[in-house]
């Protein structure tokens, strides 16, 4: 589980003018991102817009990653979902042989209760051949999965290995940490806050920003795991202002902008998404331009 203590990049999923997948670019994305440091590759998160994905298209890019990455650096696989039972059967049958570990989203929409995200996660480790990592993600999801649901599933649900915590709530956060078992992970799921949370003592961080920045962004998440905030907080600094404009309108077309300036990927994005506003994929252009 030391592999996973760093920096984890969820990764986007480029697609070319005719909006197919564009394998090319999501190889050199991945050379890119491996290149500049980080410590491992989070495919088919929210970021790699996987609503708009066939399973088809989904088993594909997973065969790909991993062909692609080649062992350098672990690879998880999101798999989520807001129907258990359809969930349970994909954990059985998409490829995940290679995968270190499986990050799964709390279900979306149907906003279960405490109890109903319990025995959600409880039946999709049951299932998972490989060890879960639990996202909690309200902000897309609609219910917040508490520290005491969590703190339950990390004491009695085996094959759960951490959490990426995504409330943005600091106190939910800092009670995750303080009453957490030995060896359960968590990471931060908010670019923004990860400084703060590396301090209270997260574990490390899955990142939308470390698609286009990955070596800052990895660099400094392993000055606050060695306790140098104040190198730390340099890096942060500069890179406050593209988490704003990354998450300004929406998430992935934010970092999809800045990867497009960067001359990675096409600046596609399938419907409902739609590219950033003109002024703000100006404002992009500005930041890269500042900060060459």
């Amino acid at each position: 589980m030391s592999q996973l203590k760093g920096t984890g990049v969820a990764i986007v999923t480029p697609f070319d003018q005719k909006e197919a997948v564009d394998f090319n670019a999501l190889g050199k994305l991945i050379n890119f991102i491996i290149e500049g440091g980080v410590e491992y590759i989070v495919t088919l998160g929210t970021t790699g817009e996987t609503p708009v994905l066939s399973k088809e298209e989904k088993i594909e890019i997973i065969e790909f990653t991993h062909q692609q990455v080649n062992n350098s650096v672990p690879v998880i696989i999101g798999m989520g979902g807001n129907d258990t039972r359809s969930l349970m059967k994909d954990l059985e049958s998409y490829p995940l042989d290679k995968a270190y570990a499986v990050l799964s989203a709390s279900p979306y929409y149907n906003k279960p209760s405490q109890q109903g995200l319990f025995e959600h996660y409880k039946l999709v480790a049951s299932s998972s051949p490989k060890p879960v990592i639990l996202y909690n993600v309200p902000g897309r999801t609609g219910r917040n999965m508490t520290a005491d649901t969590t703190l339950k599933l990390a004491n009695e649900v085996e094959n759960i290995m951490g959490i990426k915590e995504a409330s943005g709530d600091m106190a939910q956060c800092m009670e995750i940490l303080r009453d957490r078992p030995a060896g359960f992970l968590v990471m931060s799921g908010d670019d923004n806050l990860a400084l703060s949370q590396m301090a209270c003592g997260m574990d490390g961080v899955i990142s939308v920003a470390a698609n286009g920045f990955p070596k800052a962004f990895s660099d400094m998440i392993r000055h606050c795991l060695s306790q140098n905030f104040s190198s730390a907080k340099k890096i942060n600094d500069t890179l406050m202002p593209a988490y704003q404009l990354m998450f300004e309108e929406n998430n992935p077309a934010g970092i999809k902008a800045f990867l497009h300036e960067m001359g990675l990927i096409q600046n596609a994005l399938r419907l409902p998404l739609v590219p950033l506003s003109k002024g703000l994929h100006q404002s992009v252009q500005q930041y890269l331009q500042k900060n060459k």
